[in-house]
Order: structure tokens, then C-alpha cells, then sequence
């Protein structure tokens, strides 16, 4: 179990609102937030200066559109299944998720970030069934 494994059981310990595989997930939509930062710089035409792409600040609202983009390649249809068994039902408990990670250090913020930066999103039911016939269970 590595470092950030320990971290995030003792954060889910702590929380135990939220699934360990959420903290996990809100991690992989950063970064998978990050890479698509880059690759619409690249498309653009631009250089893509590695380190920059680093320091590029990820609002919250960027970080929701990439935990929307990845859940749905990921889960498909399932995704608010999947976030309703990791304990999240809004796109605030995202926020929550994110601001324990930045308890721990395992996230950074800037001073003009906020948890309301998180709430109303986007809706489960409709950013990830769309035109399909798909009753979610509660």
C-alpha cells in the first residue's frame, strides 16, 4: 500500500460519507483534467510547455467537466449508480471530496477556490443517460 493509499483509507476513516475508490477517481479526473488541458493546447496550435500545463490552475467547474467526461468513458450509463454507492449524490459532494484531499495535501487550492465552487454541476441522471429510457434506482 503506498503513502497516498494510507492517506486516503485514513481520509475515508475519518469522512466515512465518501468511498475510498471516490478519492481515488476525483484524483484520476484531475490528472485525466490536466492531460485534456494540454491536449486543447496542443490542437490549438500551441507549445506545450509540460511544466506550465502543471501550473495551470483546475477550477472547480474544470474538474467536474473532466469527472463528468471520465465517468461517462469509464461507467457509461451506470456512473450515478456508481457515484450514489461511493456516497456521492450532488456534484457538492465532489467539493467535499476534493477539500478532504486538500486537508491532507494530496490536492492544492488558491485562495479564490471554494466547496460552493462545486455545487449544481451538473445533474447524474441526465449528464450520463441523456436520451436513453434508464430509471436510476435511489
Amino acid at each position: 500500500m503506498t503513502d497516498q493509499d494510507k492517506t486516503i483509507q485514513q481520509i475515508a476513516q475519518k469522512d466515512p460519507r465518501y468511498a475510498r475508490e471516490c478519492y481515488h477517481f476525483v484524483g484520476e479526473a484531475l490528472a485525466y483534467t490536466i492531460q485534456n488541458f494540454r491536449e486543447q493546447r496542443r490542437d490549438a496550435g500551441n507549445d506545450v510547455d509540460e511544466e506550465a500545463s502543471e501550473e495551470h490552475h483546475v477550477t472547480g467547474q474544470d474538474l467536474l467537466n473532466g469527472i463528468r467526461e471520465l465517468a461517462a468513458e469509464r461507467f457509461g450509463p451506470l456512473a450515478p449508480v456508481v457515484f450514489r454507492q461511493w456516497g456521492v449524490r450532488e456534484t457538492l459532494d465532489f467539493g467535499r471530496v476534493v477539500f478532504n484531499l486538500i486537508d491532507v495535501e494530496l490536492m492544492s487550492k488558491q485562495e479564490t477556490d471554494s466547496l460552493d465552487d462545486f455545487a449544481d454541476g451538473f445533474d447524474f441522471d441526465e449528464a450520463f443517460t441523456g436520451e436513453l429510457d434508464v430509471e436510476i434506482p435511489d
